[in-house]
């Protein structure tokens, strides 16, 4: 063996930073989203901090867009979020086996990377790419169109921007910690 396989790679740093950063948001939106709410409640808020943030900070679109599209690192968002996705909306599909749930999170994945590389503009603010993604991804998992009403409009009463900055400052703090370098000033 070389003495460069104790180096991490490129990729396997982003894999390590794909799950560090995963990890955060959910249970970020675990909090936000209480244990009263129904789960697809947590779905939308973890899933609009990811496409907030990558408003926030151009470095964090880079790293999703690329975790969504490099092979190792879209596998662990795939089967990482398979599960949650089977415990949020199994009720829907009681006949569904994870593999089922596993092929629909390929077609919401690619969902939440067009929404994330496509900048917000004044014609496309980031509240309707927050309302259009959760509407598509909603509808994906059969949430009657009454309940997306009621969780577009938790989402749209919550200052989202605000969140997404403390789970951004969140995150670089665990990653200051776990590779040993400064991101923020303070």
């Amino acid at each position: 063996g070389s003495y460069l396989n104790l180096f991490p790679t490129k990729d396997r740093i982003l894999l390590e930073l794909t799950e560090t950063m995963f990890g955060g948001q959910f249970g970020v939106a675990r909090s936000i989203a209480d244990s009263k709410l129904p789960p697809v409640y947590a779905y939308a808020v973890e899933t609009a901090i990811q496409l907030t943030l990558t408003e926030l900070n151009e470095n964090l679109r880079e790293i999703y867009i690329e975790s969504y599209s490099l092979p190792d690192t879209s596998e662990y968002i795939y089967l990482h979020t398979t599960a949650e996705l089977k415990q949020i909306f199994g009720e829907n599909f009681p006949d569904d086996t994870e593999s089922d749930f596993y092929e629909m999170e390929i077609g919401t994945a690619g969902l939440m990377r067009s929404y994330m590389a496509r900048k917000c503009d004044i014609h496309f603010p980031l509240e309707r790419k927050l309302s259009r993604f959760l509407t598509a991804a909603m509808r994906v998992y059969r949430v009657p169109e009454e309940e997306q009403a009621k969780v577009l409009a938790f989402i749209q009463s919550l200052d989202i921007k605000e969140i997404a900055t403390e789970v951004m400052y969140k995150l670089f703090a665990m990653l200051e910690m776990k590779y040993d370098f400064k991101l923020s000033k303070n």
